[in-house]
Protein backbone atom coordinates (compact mmCIF):
# COMPACT_ATOMS: atom_id res chain seq x y z
CA UNK A 1 0.00 0.00 0.00
CA UNK A 2 1.35 3.43 -0.96
CA UNK A 3 0.67 6.76 0.69
CA UNK A 4 1.13 10.36 -0.40
CA UNK A 5 0.80 13.64 1.48
CA UNK A 6 -1.49 15.98 -0.49
CA UNK A 7 -1.01 18.64 2.19
CA UNK A 8 -2.87 17.39 5.24
CA UNK A 9 -0.89 14.28 6.10
CA UNK A 10 -0.34 11.01 4.24
CA UNK A 11 -3.33 9.17 2.75
CA UNK A 12 -3.63 5.96 0.76
CA UNK A 13 -2.81 6.78 -2.84
CA UNK A 14 -1.36 5.41 -6.06
CA UNK A 15 0.26 6.66 -9.26
CA UNK A 16 -2.09 6.77 -12.23
CA UNK A 17 -1.13 4.78 -15.31
CA UNK A 18 -1.93 6.89 -18.36
CA UNK A 19 -3.63 5.42 -21.47
CA UNK A 20 -0.35 4.95 -23.32
CA UNK A 21 1.34 3.44 -20.27
CA UNK A 22 3.30 6.44 -18.99
CA UNK A 23 3.59 7.14 -15.27
CA UNK A 24 0.94 9.55 -14.10
CA UNK A 25 0.53 11.73 -11.05
CA UNK A 26 -0.66 10.84 -7.58
CA UNK A 27 -4.31 9.90 -7.08
CA UNK A 28 -5.83 9.40 -3.64
CA UNK A 29 -7.59 6.06 -3.27
CA UNK A 30 -10.75 8.03 -2.40
CA UNK A 31 -10.70 9.77 -5.81
CA UNK A 32 -11.47 8.27 -9.21
CA UNK A 33 -9.54 8.66 -12.47
CA UNK A 34 -10.77 6.78 -15.54
CA UNK A 35 -8.29 4.65 -17.45
CA UNK A 36 -8.97 6.86 -20.49
CA UNK A 37 -7.93 10.07 -18.70
CA UNK A 38 -4.39 11.45 -18.58
CA UNK A 39 -2.84 12.71 -15.33
CA UNK A 40 0.61 14.26 -15.74
CA UNK A 41 3.46 13.04 -13.56
CA UNK A 42 3.33 16.12 -11.28
CA UNK A 43 -0.46 16.57 -11.25
CA UNK A 44 -2.62 15.60 -8.25
CA UNK A 45 -6.16 14.22 -7.87
CA UNK A 46 -7.47 13.75 -4.35
CA UNK A 47 -10.39 13.97 -1.97
CA UNK A 48 -13.52 12.68 -3.71
CA UNK A 49 -12.56 14.18 -7.08
CA UNK A 50 -13.47 12.56 -10.41
CA UNK A 51 -11.49 12.73 -13.65
CA UNK A 52 -13.19 10.91 -16.51
CA UNK A 53 -13.51 10.59 -20.25
CA UNK A 54 -10.50 11.88 -22.18
CA UNK A 55 -9.77 14.66 -19.70
CA UNK A 56 -6.21 15.89 -19.12
CA UNK A 57 -4.80 17.09 -15.80
CA UNK A 58 -1.18 18.07 -16.37
CA UNK A 59 1.82 20.06 -15.19
CA UNK A 60 1.32 21.04 -11.51
CA UNK A 61 -2.48 21.15 -11.74
CA UNK A 62 -4.72 19.63 -9.09
CA UNK A 63 -8.32 18.45 -8.87
CA UNK A 64 -9.67 17.87 -5.38
CA UNK A 65 -12.62 18.05 -3.01
CA UNK A 66 -15.80 16.94 -4.78
CA UNK A 67 -14.74 18.46 -8.11
CA UNK A 68 -14.94 16.69 -11.45
CA UNK A 69 -13.18 17.12 -14.78
CA UNK A 70 -14.48 15.21 -17.77
CA UNK A 71 -15.05 14.95 -21.48
CA UNK A 72 -12.12 16.52 -23.33
CA UNK A 73 -11.49 19.19 -20.67
CA UNK A 74 -7.92 20.29 -19.93
CA UNK A 75 -6.54 21.50 -16.59
CA UNK A 76 -2.91 22.58 -16.87
CA UNK A 77 -0.21 24.81 -15.40
CA UNK A 78 -0.76 25.53 -11.71
CA UNK A 79 -4.56 25.53 -12.10
CA UNK A 80 -6.79 24.10 -9.39
CA UNK A 81 -10.32 22.74 -9.68
CA UNK A 82 -11.91 22.11 -6.30
CA UNK A 83 -14.99 22.31 -4.10
CA UNK A 84 -18.03 21.15 -6.08
CA UNK A 85 -16.78 22.61 -9.37
CA UNK A 86 -17.46 20.84 -12.67
CA UNK A 87 -15.20 21.29 -15.71
CA UNK A 88 -16.25 19.35 -18.80
CA UNK A 89 -16.75 19.34 -22.54
CA UNK A 90 -13.86 21.14 -24.22
CA UNK A 91 -13.19 23.56 -21.36
CA UNK A 92 -9.62 24.67 -20.68
CA UNK A 93 -8.44 25.80 -17.24
CA UNK A 94 -4.80 26.88 -17.25
CA UNK A 95 -2.12 29.02 -15.69
CA UNK A 96 -2.87 29.95 -12.10
CA UNK A 97 -6.66 29.76 -12.50
CA UNK A 98 -8.90 28.47 -9.72
CA UNK A 99 -12.34 27.01 -10.43
CA UNK A 100 -14.22 26.26 -7.22
CA UNK A 101 -17.48 26.29 -5.33
CA UNK A 102 -20.46 25.34 -7.51
CA UNK A 103 -18.81 26.63 -10.71
CA UNK A 104 -19.42 24.88 -14.00
CA UNK A 105 -17.21 25.37 -17.06
CA UNK A 106 -17.96 23.78 -20.41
Amino acid sequence: MSTFDFGEGPVSAHRHENPRGSLGGWVADTAYVARTAHVGENALVYGNALVYGNALVADNASVFGNASVGGHARVTGDARVFGDARVYGKAVVKGEANVFGDSKRQ
